[in-house]
């Protein structure tokens, strides 16, 4: 039975969902937006929404806990400077999915996975 297993498997080890949830966030707030598919969009929004949440705490400790989710030190500086602030004002609902359609290669079903507040991307 699966009790209190949450999010997809996508035919990976848990180590490889680890780090690929982790890599889709990050580039998720290091660009706004990204287009993937929807298990992986799943998996990459509860990662970013966490690591927002951590920002809005803006103490070392969560710093350093969004060091260790992201695994990128240069998100997590651009998530505690720039991203965090925009979303002082938010309680949760931090991320959207909008979704594309089919991939024409394989049929997999395509979202656009973005922020709720407009923040610039980085340069």
């Amino acid at each position: 039975m699966r009790h209190q297993r949450k999010g997809p498997k996508l035919n990976r080890s848990s180590a490889h969902r680890q780090s690929l949830g982790a890599n889709l966030a990050a580039a998720l707030l290091e660009h706004g937006r990204i287009q993937t598919t929807a298990p992986k969009a799943k998996l990459a929004r509860g990662v970013a929404e966490k690591a927002i949440t951590l920002g809005k705490g803006g103490t070392l400790h969560h710093r350093r806990q969004a060091i260790s989710l992201l695994r990128n030190k240069t998100v997590t500086y651009r998530l505690f400077n720039e991203i965090a602030p925009a979303f002082k004002d938010v309680q949760g609902g931090y991320t959207r999915t909008l979704k594309l359609g089919p991939r024409p290669g394989d049929a997999a079903e395509m979202v656009l996975l973005e922020l709720t507040v407009e923040v610039p991307a980085a340069s």
